[in-house]
């Protein structure tokens, strides 16, 4: 005899909810929540709650075909002790970095996430796209101050943030793997990401991120 867990069954409901069906389900249920909180053990585990995940991203981002979506981790210094946060644009391959002072727990990050974006044009922040690092938890808060939504791939895939890794790998010339990354200023940064953001990119059919990232600045008439 075959028996189904309640937690199998809210997940069905809920991967068979979304769409347009979504808010149709979500007033029928008790809680009238939209979406899952697994209550599994990883999922606790993870200490990030209220996840959306990669599968409920708006479909303009997986295609690059709008500006204002980017994808963001860190890059971790020796023994783990210090890091550096990435930012990259999706469409433009624009690159900011994140000063981290001191640490980078999940309020660390959010300051300084929140104080970067700030300064970019408000049009061309729509989402962030982030691995599932306990950095993020705060991610709720952020999304309140800012109004960006923060999306989660799935575990172990580096791959749904493949502008972001290839970038890291880049930034490596600066920040090889071993350094003690709190010795860089926030000029410092700034700096690596400027050589970057003024490098030709055969992806761009050659063009400068800079240069990519200005056209979606400047206004259209």
């Amino acid at each position: 005899m075959m028996r189904v867990s309640p937690e199998t069954i809210y997940q069905s409901l809920y991967v068979q909810g979304r769409g347009a069906l979504r808010k149709e389900l979500a007033a029928c249920l008790r809680t009238g929540r939209a979406i899952r909180r697994n209550r599994s053990r990883l999922s606790t585990r993870r200490g990030i709650p209220d996840k959306l995940m990669i599968s409920e991203r708006p479909a303009e981002v997986e295609d690059r075909a709008v500006p204002g979506h980017w994808e963001g981790d860190l890059i971790i210094g020796k023994q783990g002790r210090s890091a550096v946060g990435t930012l990259v644009e999706r469409w433009s391959r624009y690159v900011v970095l994140l000063h981290l002072d001191g640490d980078h727990a999940a309020e660390t990050v959010r300051d300084a996430m929140t104080a970067k974006i700030k300064t970019l044009p408000e049009h061309l922040v729509k989402s962030i796209t982030w691995d599932q690092g306990t950095e993020m938890a705060q991610h709720r808060q952020f999304t309140i101050d800012t109004g960006i939504q923060v999306f989660f791939c799935d575990p172990h895939s580096p791959w749904q943030r493949g502008s972001n890794e290839n970038t890291n790998g880049l930034l490596r010339q600066w920040m090889p793997k071993g350094t003690d990354l709190s010795v860089f200023t926030e000029a410092d940064l700034d700096a690596f990401a400027y050589k970057l953001n003024n490098r030709p990119r055969q992806t761009l059919d050659w063009m400068k991120p800079s240069e990519v990232f200005a056209l979606a600045v400047a206004p259209t008439n």
